[in-house]
């Protein structure tokens, strides 16, 4: 079965996906929605749980540098305890310090055009942040 890899922000979700083995982690979209209006992109998860045969949801969860929580990390519990109830799939909740920064630095090195950077930013930390959790493993 597959994992879902998700990277939730206030207006944005990067979505990834992984292969059948759970092996790789490849980028699918980034979702885009009115400010903290987490119905849809909660909806939209749920869909994508059927149609890819998930059995694993990975969301980020953004720390402090120094491993507290913020308001953020809040509204990603929050987001996972709805999953979970509407879904019964398992939530993990995945470490993703630094995640945008490693995206970035990736897009970089592909010489990726800055608008296409932005646009696809939250994309890549999904899959970055799905590549963790599959590698950790």
């Amino acid at each position: 079965m597959k994992k879902l890899g998700l990277d939730l922000g206030n207006r944005t979700l990067g979505i990834a996906v992984s292969d059948e083995l759970g092996f790789l982690s490849r980028g699918l979209e980034t979702l885009r929605f009115e400010d903290s209006k987490f119905e849809v992109p909660l909806n939209y998860t749920n869909d994508l749980i059927k149609k890819y045969n998930i059995d694993v949801v990975v969301l980020g969860h953004p720390k402090n540098m120094d491993g507290s929580t913020g308001e953020q990390a809040k509204v990603s519990e929050v987001f996972k305890a709805n999953l979970e109830k509407q879904s019964n799939i398992k939530v993990v909740l995945w470490d993703e310090r630094l995640t945008s920064k490693m995206a970035t630095s990736m897009m970089v090195a592909q010489n990726l055009k800055k608008k296409n950077r932005k646009k696809d930013i939250d994309k890549m930390a999904a899959t970055i942040i799905l590549q963790g959790y599959l590698d950790s493993l």
